[in-house]
């Protein structure tokens, strides 16, 4: 008998103690399935945009006709290694981080706006 846990006490925690956690599989079926599903929904197609926005701005050169993120649509005049030149209008060139270019138009698209 314990001299700080009253015997009522201590017996009756006993049986419970000794039965071992109950359904402790079903929480990892829980937590299997959650990641799976976080992985299929969540990341691999974040994963899969990001990879097509890489190789967008790394294929992107002189000519090009492309939307930025704030939507200003014009032509590609320079690139570099951060930067493009993107001209929105005649004589009016604009400097662009190459992260702000969201997509690329088809060639002819601007004459056709």
């Amino acid at each position: 008998m314990s001299f700080l846990i009253p015997a009522a006490y201590a017996d009756a925690a006993a049986p419970a103690a000794a039965a071992g956690p109950a359904g402790s599989g079903f929480e990892w079926v829980f937590l299997v399935g959650f990641l799976v599903i976080f992985y299929l929904m969540i990341w691999r197609p974040q994963a899969k945009r990001a990879k097509e926005h890489k190789n967008l701005l790394g294929g992107l050169q002189k000519g090009d006709e492309v939307v930025t993120s704030g939507g200003l649509a014009g032509k590609v005049t320079k690139v570099s290694d951060d930067f493009v030149v993107v001209e929105v209008s005649d004589n009016v060139e604009l400097k662009f981080q190459k992260q702000a270019i969201a997509a690329t138009l088809p060639k002819g698209t601007l004459k056709a706006i």
